[in-house]
């Protein structure tokens, strides 16, 4: 499990399982020494944690004081007790998305300063899909044809002061009707671009975490679907 707290990617491993060498620089082992803010420097794993030592990690990551941490491992002793810690500590909302593909174009938006990809609060009844293509043309306003999920995100953001865990899953789609495109203003939408692979790649230096980790799941994807 890949949660983004405060745009920082922190990878949930069970017991048995850990990082590749190549995701980490640091280790702290839990169990026998103590998370401190100085050891969480650039890529860290921290093995042998139990609710408590998650506690104080979900501390520092939403401390206004800022880290030099770039990615955080964590394994825990009891996976299932942790995903129940997140769901007590935040507000769960369900949402879904879309990436968005005309020919070899893709779709970004430009909201609150970043680019971003469609996506919004799913609604009583509604599934994710309906979600996803709902959002897209009240958003866009184009119409699209679903296609297979990427992958499902999970980011933390604050609202009215309440902590919130925002469960995104993300749809292929590709176009079918864009000729009334353009972005809503009720939405804080300000900018809507085809983009190419390039401008993408430039694009998410002005973006969020969770987004690239989106285009990443999509070209492991279709690299997946390359091979077959």
């Amino acid at each position: 499990m890949i949660v983004f707290i405060n745009d920082i990617p922190v990878i949930i491993y069970k017991a048995d399982e850990a990082p590749t060498d190549a995701h980490f620089n640091q280790v702290i082992d839990a169990a026998a020494e103590p998370i401190t803010r100085v050891k969480l420097i650039h890529h860290v794993w921290v093995k042998n944690v139990h609710e408590p030592e998650f506690g104080v990690l979900l501390e520092f990551l939403n401390s206004k004081v800022p880290l030099g941490i770039l990615s955080l491992h964590i394994t825990v002793y009891n996976y299932e007790a942790i995903k129940e810690y997140l769901r007590l500590k935040y507000k769960v909302i369900k949402a879904a998305g879309g990436l968005v593909r005309k020919k070899d174009k893709f779709l970004m938006i430009y909201r609150m300063k970043k680019w971003d990809l469609p996506k919004g609060k799913k609604e009583k009844k509604e599934s994710f899909q309906q979600t996803a293509l709902r959002e897209i043309g009240e958003e866009c306003s184009i119409t699209v044809k679903l296609g297979p999920k990427i992958c499902t995100t999970w980011h933390t953001y604050t609202m009215n002061r309440k902590a919130m865990l925002k469960k995104t899953k993300w749809y292929i789609m590709d176009i079918l009707d864009d000729s009334a495109m353009h972005p809503s203003g009720e939405e804080d939408i300000e900018d809507i671009r085809w983009m190419s692979q390039k401008e993408v790649y430039h694009a998410l230096e002005h973006s969020y975490r969770s987004i690239r980790h989106v285009f990443e799941k999509y070209y492991e994807l279709m690299d997946v679907k390359s091979i077959r």
